[in-house]
């Protein structure tokens, strides 16, 4: 099974609150078309950026009918459905494929460390479990202290026909050039970084799952296209210009300043959920800098019209 249209942008959606604490669905709607018009073919709802961790299970799959509702086949939708429970996982995956997803994205498990062995039985279990749909791994150490080692990653994308991709945010290049390298044809290697999505692109990634998307889906949506059309000079431009915002949204723990960000630019209301908590005001301070700077600010947008 190959899913040749996970490529180029996609953005890793934040989920907007009111202020009871429920989920705004009209604000999600509202971004989930600005995505779409920006040029984004791949909507990802419910993974770190949307603090999944925080959502009920109700909640999440409210998110995703929103956004699959919401896309009307214009562009994909990569649900994340992955917990540090292979059984909770399987029913997650399991809902999302009836939910109308065209895929979906595990994380590996939190918390409990599993060793290579426990990782392939858990991705095999859940891609078992949804035959026919495709799934993504999805590698980000630095939040699960589990790190899924390429050996691993690679007998899965052998051993189980509709594991068809990784998303790898480990930073660790040469894990992921060892994947690039000896992966099998078809299978599709997203950066989980956005300031490492050019160069990773470079080396033969299909693209980002980014975060900076959610503020400036038409520039980041042109950096990969412009990346993967081998157009080296625009996407470096993008790439360069789109830097400082890169790195000011993880100033503090993602999603703080993205979500920040995009209330400074009137997209939503800056709220959590704790454990998560709004952003400091120096960081505020930064993120409004790099948005002016970028053109990205309201009475800017507004001057320009």
């Amino acid at each position: 099974m190959r899913a040749e249209w996970l490529r180029g942008c996609a953005t890793a959606l934040v989920t907007p609150f009111s202020a009871d604490g429920a989920v705004d669905e009209a604000r999600m709607r509202a971004l989930v078309e600005r995505q779409i018009a920006g040029g984004v073919g791949v909507l990802v709802p419910c993974g770190t950026t949307g603090e999944a961790a925080t959502l009920t299970p109700d909640e999440q799959m409210r998110v995703l009918r929103i956004t699959i509702d919401g896309a009307r086949g214009r562009a994909r939708v990569l649900a994340g459905v992955g917990t540090n429970s292979t059984a909770v996982t399987v029913e997650r995956a399991t809902a999302a494929r009836a939910a109308g997803a065209d895929a979906v994205l595990v994380v590996a498990p939190y918390y409990n460390k599993p060793t290579q062995q426990g990782l392939t039985a858990h991705f095999r279990a859940v891609a078992d479990a949804v035959p026919g749909l495709p799934v993504v791994l999805y590698n980000v150490p630095g939040r699960t202290a589990s790190n899924i080692q390429a050996p691993t990653v690679l007998e899965l994308a052998r051993a189980a026909e509709n594991i068809v991709g990784v998303k790898e945010a480990s930073g660790d290049f040469a894990q992921i050039m060892a994947i690039l390298r000896d992966r099998p044809a078809g299978f599709r290697v997203l950066a989980g970084d956005d300031a490492v999505a050019l160069p990773l692109i470079a080396l033969g990634a299909e693209g980002i799952v980014s975060v900076i998307s959610n503020e400036a889906p038409d520039l980041m949506a042109r950096l990969t296209e412009r990346a993967l059309q081998d157009d080296w000079a625009t996407a470096r431009e993008l790439h360069y210009r789109l830097l400082p915002l890169m790195e000011a949204n993880f100033i503090e723990s993602n999603p703080g300043p993205v979500k920040a960000a995009m209330a400074l630019m009137g997209l939503l209301e800056e709220r959590y959920r704790l454990p998560l908590v709004p952003v400091q005001e120096q960081t505020k301070a930064r993120l409004r800098e790099v948005l002016q700077a970028l053109g990205l600010l309201p009475r800017q947008a507004h001057a320009a019209a």
